[in-house]
C-alpha cells in the first residue's frame, strides 16, 4: 500500500481542528490567574503549566493511535474491562456535567454579565436567569445541531482568536508593570514549577485528549489515510503545531496576568481579571465584544460535549435514548452551574488531583505499549498503584483526615 501525503492546507486544517478542540473557557482564565499568582516567577510557573496543559494532552492524542485503540474505553480497558467502563464514565462526567460544561456557562456569566450588574443586583438571581437561557439554547442545539456549530466554528472562533491576538499584542506593547516588580504569591516563591504543573490540571485537556485521538484519526481517514504509520505521523505533526500555538497563547496570557498584578487585586480565578484587562485596553465596546464571543464559544463547546457524552451513554445504556441523555446532562449541568464559578473550581480541584495522575500514567503506558503488551500485569498494577497514591494526595490537599 502506497504512502499518502496530505497537502499543506489539509495539515493546517487538522492542526487547527485539534487546537479548537483543546481551547475552551478554562484555557483563557487559568493562565491569567497563574501569571497573577506567580509574579516574577512566571517563567517556571508557565513551563509547568504547559507540560500538563499542552505536552501531556498531545501525548494523549498519540497514545490512542499507538495502542490501536478506538477510544478511551479501549485504552483504559487494558487495565480491565470493568475498569475501562468505569474510568471512561468518570472522565466523561468530569469533562461533562460535573465540571467542564457548568464551568463554561459560569465563566461566560462571570466575564460577560456579572461586570454589567448594578450595585444592588443579586448575582445569584442573575446567574439563574442567564443559565436558564444559556442551557435552553444549548439543549435546542444539542437536539438539533444542524449546521450552526459548524458556522460558529468557522466564523466566530476565528474572530475570537483575532480579537485575542490584538488584545495580547496590545497588552504586551503596553505592559502595566515589569516582571521584576511583581512579588510572587505564597507558594510560588519556591514552588512555581510544581504549582504551575498542578494548575494545568484545571484545563482538563489531558482528560479530554484521551477522547480526541479517535477524532483526529477519523479526520485523517476522511483525507484517504489508511496506514497506521501515516496517521501517527500526521497526528504528531498536527499535535506539534497545535501545541506550539497553545503554548504561545498560554505564555502571553500568563504574562498579561502577571502585568495586571500591579493594577488589579488577585482574584479567586482569572475570569474577572481578563475582563478588566480587556476593558482597560479597548473600553466598554471591547468588553462587550469579548463577552459576546466568549459566550458563543462556550455555548458551542457545551453543545459538542453534550453531543459526544450523550452518544456514549446511549450506546452504553441502550434503554435510554440519546435525547433523554441530552436532557439529563443539560439539566444536571444547569444545577451545578448555579453553584457559581468559584465553588465549581474549588470542588473540581480535589477530583482532578485524584484522576489526573492516573490519566497521565495511562497515556505513558499507551505510548510505550509495545514494551508491555505481553505483560498482562503492567497496566493494572501501574494504574492501581498510581490511583491509590493520587487519591490519598487529593484527600490530604482537601483537608480530609484519613
Amino acid at each position: 500500500m502506497t504512502t499518502k501525503k496530505l497537502t499543506r492546507k489539509q495539515r493546517i486544517l487538522v492542526a487547527t481542528t485539534l487546537f479548537g478542540m483543546f481551547f475552551g473557557a478554562g484555557n483563557l482564565i487559568f493562565p491569567v490567574h497563574l501569571g497573577q499568582m506567580a509574579g516574577s516567577n512566571v517563567i517556571p510557573a508557565i513551563i509547568g503549566f504547559i507540560i500538563t496543559a499542552v505536552g501531556i494532552p498531545i501525548f494523549g492524542v498519540a497514545a490512542i493511535g499507538v495502542t490501536h485503540s478506538d477510544g478511551l474505553q479501549t485504552l483504559s480497558g487494558k487495565v480491565g474491562k470493568g475498569y475501562g467502563i468505569f474510568f471512561t464514565c468518570l472522565l466523561y462526567l468530569t469533562i461533562g456535567p460535573l465540571f467542564a460544561i457548568p464551568r463554561c456557562a459560569t465563566t461566560s456569566f462571570t466575564v460577560g454579565v456579572a461586570p454589567m450588574l448594578s450595585a444592588g443586583a443579586s448575582e445569584s438571581i442573575a446567574l439563574l436567569i442567564f443559565s436558564v437561557i444559556f442551557f435552553a439554547i444549548v439543549l435546542i442545539l444539542s437536539l438539533r445541531p444542524g449546521e450552526i456549530t459548524v458556522w460558529i466554528g468557522k466564523v466566530i472562533t476565528p474572530i475570537f482568536l483575532v480579537f485575542l491576538a490584538i488584545l495580547v499584542v496590545t497588552a504586551l506593547i503596553n505592559p502595566s508593570t515589569s516582571v521584576s516588580d511583581v512579588e510572587p504569591a505564597a507558594g510560588y516563591q519556591t514552588g512555581a514549577l510544581s504549582l504551575g504543573f498542578i494548575e494545568g490540571y484545571n484545563t482538563m485537556d489531558t482528560i479530554a485528549a484521551l477522547n480526541f485521538g479517535l477524532v483526529i484519526s477519523t479526520t485523517l481517514g476522511t483525507f484517504g489515510l489508511e496506514q497506521k504509520r501515516d496517521k501517527m505521523r500526521y497526528t504528531v505533526l498536527a499535535g506539534l503545531l497545535a501545541g506550539t500555538i497553545l503554548a504561545l497563547v498560554y505564555a502571553m496570557l500568563s504574562y498579561m496576568g502577571m502585568c495586571s498584578s500591579g493594577v488589579y487585586e488577585i482574584q479567586e480565578n482569572g475570569a474577572w481579571t481578563l475582563r478588566c484587562i480587556v476593558y482597560q485596553v479597548f473600553g466598554s465596546v471591547g468588553a462587550v465584544l469579548l463577552a459576546a464571543i466568549f459566550t458563543l464559544a462556550c455555548l458551542t463547546t457545551c453543545v459538542g460535549l453534550i453531543n459526544s457524552i450523550s452518544q456514549y451513554f446511549s450506546m452504553l445504556f441502550q434503554k435510554v435514548s440519546y435525547r433523554a441523555w441530552a436532557y439529563i446532562i443539560t439539566f444536571f449541568s444547569f444545577l451545578v452551574c448555579n453553584l457559581g464559578l468559584n465553588m465549581i473550581l474549588s470542588i473540581s480541584v480535589p477530583i482532578l488531583n485524584a484522576i489526573y495522575p492516573v490519566s497521565i500514567v495511562l497515556i505513558l503506558l499507551g505510548l510505550s505499549h509495545d514494551l508491555w503488551k505481553r505483560n498482562r500485569f503492567a497496566y493494572p498494577m501501574t494504574v492501581i498503584g498510581t490511583a491509590v497514591i493520587s487519591i490519598l494526595y487529593a484527600l490530604e490537599k482537601a483537608g480530609v483526615p484519613f
